[in-house]
């Protein structure tokens, strides 16, 4: 074995990944566009962004020039009590973007921490003016993360059983589809009617770790008229929706009423360096404009508005702003579309769907669809055997390729899968 690889044997715990049993990693010595080098020669094809989060490919010229130019003059500071330049350009350009009602924005370190922000803005936001509001609705399947908040407000289950018991209580509704919409907006009503819920929170459209899974932006939008109209805090968690994965900016600007407050992380520095933010409206932003100290949020992090992460943001925007990258995000969600039609009736498929650049497959097996269904196990080494990288969701295969992808590298992907899918047995 490398010895490399021994060292990280020893000495290292992966993410969601089993100590005993479990694919030893792959070396990787660098990485160019959408393709990953490893240590014995081989390119990876990068079909799922590194876990969501590169959006201009790998060693991007102008986002590495923009953190070594920030290294030299300015690597960190403290955000309680001074400022930079590069973190208030990021504001601005992010304020640029995102729903028109958003007008503040709170820095943190990932999409976990924009998430925990976003709920204790909720939280203090009736704490600070004297009402009780305690409740909080999510859907059934969400994932949010993997702190203690974004837990509670997460599917219960096989990432959460160990924790259950120091989870705070959260009211599930099933998830929206063409056949219980109907229902699922009168329970939402008659909870919301209630008056005792301080927030609802979403993924928008997509539900990422759920298998994603998507839902109709009307129905979406029926939910958060019906919480606004009873005075409910509306999250929108765009941690994985942000910054053009599903055709738009935002996949909030395919509704027509904007949330409370956001998350967003994941491709904010182009896949670089690690940052989350919290934006939030007017109405949130005035519940802690007083007088007195105690009505401060109080949070922070030690890397709060890193220069280095900010810079790399501002030069992410500034490419995924330009029209080639609009143009390629076009693309990509016309050729996954097309592959979803060629494919959706496949004898192994149980059904396909896409938005932006966005491709899921979930394929028939008899254990149903979840993500510790035992056909991951093959997938990923199939792909992997042939140079592709596609990280499955249990029985879900899904593309998500970095918006530099060329069409032939997405149609070789596809081929691939028409491989899979052509020798799957149920």
């Amino acid at each position: 074995m490398n010895n490399l690889l021994q060292l990280d044997k020893d000495h290292i715990w992966h993410p969601f990944t089993p100590l005993t049993g479990g694919i030893e990693p792959v070396l990787i010595r660098s990485a160019q566009g959408i393709y990953l080098h490893t240590d014995d020669g081989r390119e990876i094809m990068d079909a799922v962004s590194s876990w969501w989060v590169n959006l201009h490919g790998h060693a991007n010229k102008d986002i590495a020039q923009a953190i070594a130019a920030q290294a030299l003059t300015l690597e960190h500071v403290i955000f309680a009590g001074f400022t930079h330049e590069p973190a208030i350009a990021l504001a601005k350009n992010l304020l640029s973007i995102l729903p028109s009602n958003q007008s503040k924005i709170f820095y943190s370190d990932n999409g976990s921490t924009a998430v925990e922000v976003g709920l204790k803005m909720a939280f203090q936001y009736w704490h600070n003016q004297g009402i009780q509001k305690r409740k909080v609705i999510a859907l059934d399947g969400a994932y949010h993360g993997d702190t203690f908040g974004s837990m509670s407000v997460g599917e219960r289950g096989m990432f959460t059983d160990p924790f259950a018991p120091f989870l705070f209580d959260v009211i599930h509704i099933p998830f929206p589809d063409a056949e219980n919409a109907e229902a699922v907006v009168t329970q939402f009503q008659n909870l919301v009617a209630g008056g005792d819920v301080a927030a609802f929170i979403f993924e928008p459209l997509v539900q990422g770790a759920g298998g994603m899974r998507m839902y109709d932006a009307t129905i979406l939008n029926q939910l958060i008229g019906e919480a606004q109209h009873h005075n409910v805090l509306c999250i929108a968690d765009e941690v994985f929706t942000g910054f053009g994965r599903t055709g738009k900016l935002f996949a909030s600007h395919y509704l027509s009423h904007a949330p409370d407050i956001m998350a967003v992380s994941k491709g904010i520095t182009g896949g670089s360096m690690a940052l989350g933010v919290t934006s939030c409206s007017e109405k949130i932003v005035a519940a802690f404009q007083s007088a007195d100290f105690m009505k401060t949020f109080f949070h922070g992090h030690s890397y709060t508005a890193n220069p280095l992460a900010c810079a790399a943001a501002n030069a992410s925007f500034a490419l995924l702003m330009k029209d080639e990258c609009q143009e390629q995000i076009n693309t990509i969600a016309r050729e996954h579309a097309a592959f979803k039609s060629k494919i959706a009736n496949h004898r192994n498929v149980k059904v396909a769907r896409s938005l932006g650049t966005i491709l899921a497959i979930e394929i028939k097996t008899p254990e149903g669809s979840s993500y510790a269904n035992a056909l991951r196990k093959r997938i990923y080494p199939f792909f992997l055997e042939r140079n592709i990288l596609l990280r499955p969701l249990g029985n879900t295969i899904y593309v998500l390729p970095p918006y530099v992808i060329k069409v032939e590298e997405l149609r070789k992907i596809y081929d691939c899968i028409e491989l899979f899918l052509d020798a799957h047995v149920n």
